[in-house]
């Protein structure tokens, strides 16, 4: 197995971590929970690397990368939820579009049909990855004792962060699914024609 398929491998063992650490409250879960997810996003973002400057893109790499990306995503926004965090309404967007999205690959690969990742898609990654560091900020910043009181200040009498956080949540779940939209748009004559 090459490495960039192990770094594949790893983000699905770093999510359960990730998961394990967000429900089981130890003093600094929540800043150890930012560490996993950033190390998880790190991954993503290197094993694409190298499969690209190395020319190892297997077959493997093509179908896994993204799924352990979803459900890396997925699972943080979950955790969000029954963490009191994130609106449902807002997650069951995200993860609705994910699921349509990995559908509509599915159907493209019976007809022999690879949907390469769009610019809109690309953009909803970043989106989300940075919503859910926001909002895993906002969670740990009191854990890092007095430099985390002095980085996240006070603006309008809330911390700045949770501002960000706020804000970051809105831009997520549009680019989500304008991303969704335009994806389901542009590839619409593979399940047109079957309805």
């Amino acid at each position: 197995m090459n490495l960039p398929n192990k770094l594949t491998l790893s983000r699905f063992v770093l999510t359960v971590a990730f998961m394990l650490v967000m429900f089981w409250e130890f003093p600094g879960n929540e800043s150890v929970a930012l560490v996993l997810f950033v190390i998880a996003s790190v991954t993503d973002w290197v094993d694409g690397a190298i499969a690209r400057r190395r020319k190892l893109i297997t077959n493997f790499g093509i179908l896994m990368d993204p799924l352990a990306d979803k459900i890396l995503i997925c699972s943080a926004f979950i955790a969000f939820v029954g963490r009191g965090s994130m609106a449902a309404w807002m997650v069951v967007i995200i993860v609705a579009r994910e699921l349509t999205i990995t559908g509509l690959r599915l159907l493209a690969a019976t007809k022999q049909v690879v949907l390469a990742a769009e610019g809109y898609g690309k953009h909803k990654t970043i989106s989300q990855i940075v919503a859910i560091i926001a909002i895993l900020v906002l969670l740990s910043h009191a854990q890092w004792g007095w430099p985390g009181r002095l980085f996240a200040f006070p603006v309008f009498g809330r911390p700045w962060v949770g501002l960000f956080a706020e804000g970051a949540k809105w831009v997520a779940v549009v680019l989500t699914l304008v991303s969704g939209a335009v994806y389901l748009w542009r590839n619409r004559n593979l399940y047109l024609h079957d309805l």
